[in-house]
């Protein structure tokens, strides 16, 4: 079996319920850090990595990001006559071609691991990376990158992982460590959300994946597990019990979690200060903030 990984799954099916009234009318994965959506983020990422096939895993009122990715002909039509190039190039890098992308509905939500499961028949016997948009990862080179060079030397299945207090640790999927390598671990065991105090370790699991094609065979099975929903932990953790290798990789990068509006927010001002053209009236705005709210106090 090829270990090179040219496919990549979004499921983007979710309401963004956290964020409304905004997601009433745009999917959330259109929402922007700066001046870009999520998913365009997630999408640059994937592209350094070489993913060259993109499967979204959608439900109803996601057309919009499908337009999205689409050839706004009238605006690029506008901007060529207008000699404005720089604009006709940002635009030209948000757009797909043809057959690039796929799009599968997720008709119920029952999990993040049905949601990959949905995309069960547009993947062959071949590796598979799974990108969640919430999860927007600032590094250099990019954490799928990252994830597909130590991929190459481990092999098996691979997670991106990161250390968080234990307090947080029943927010995420946790592993549980046979082997310490430093950048990279070795699995013996994963667990969805443990209970305070019943956590493996405290690297949780973030919103990147490489895995294995055996692995949607064990979501075939569509346990329920936790809060009764089709775990993608749960079927990575049968990998380890069926004797697979599982990694995890300590990422060299800052994740935020653009899923919680505190952590979008970080996002928001991070990417700002990273950016030339923005960053010192941004770090001047933030200051003179902070001078107020000390003062006022």
């Amino acid at each position: 079996m090829s270990r090179k990984v040219t496919k990549a799954i979004f499921p983007v099916a979710g309401l963004g319920t956290r964020f409304l009234p905004a997601t009433k009318s745009i999917p959330k994965e259109i929402m922007t850090l700066v001046d870009r959506p999520l998913i365009q983020y997630a999408i640059d990422e994937a592209r350094a990595a070489g993913i060259k096939e993109f499967i979204f895993v959608t439900s109803r009122g996601k057309g919009a990001l499908e337009d999205y990715f689409d050839h706004a002909h009238e605006l690029e039509s506008s901007l060529r006559k207008a000699g404005k190039k720089d604009l006709l190039q940002l635009l030209n890098e948000t757009n797909m071609e043809s057959g690039a992308i796929a799009y599968i509905r997720q008709h119920k939500a029952l999990g993040l691991g049905h949601a990959v499961w949905c995309a069960r028949r547009l993947l062959a016997n071949e590796p598979f990376a799974v990108i969640l948009t919430d999860d927007v990862i600032m590094g250099e080179p990019p954490c799928l990158q990252q994830m597909i060079e130590a991929y190459g030397e481990t092999g098996g299945s691979m997670v991106a992982t990161m250390e968080v207090s234990p307090a947080k640790t029943s927010s995420y999927g946790v592993l549980d460590i046979a082997e310490d390598m430093g950048a990279i671990v070795k699995a013996k065991g994963m667990v969805e959300k443990p209970k305070p105090g019943t956590e493996p370790s405290n690297l949780a699991v973030i919103g990147r994946y490489i895995l294995a094609p055996t692995v949607m065979q064990n979501l075939n099975k569509l346990k329920q597990g936790s809060g009764g929903e089709i775990q993608l932990t749960d079927a990575i953790a049968d990998e380890i019990t069926e004797g697979r290798d599982v990694f995890g990789l300590r990422f060299r990068g800052q994740r935020f979690d653009c899923g919680s509006k505190a952590g979008f927010l970080q996002a928001t001002v991070a990417f700002g200060l990273a950016r030339d053209e923005l960053k010192d009236e941004l770090a001047e705005f933030l200051t003179d903030i902070m001078s107020m709210r000390k003062a006022a106090e």
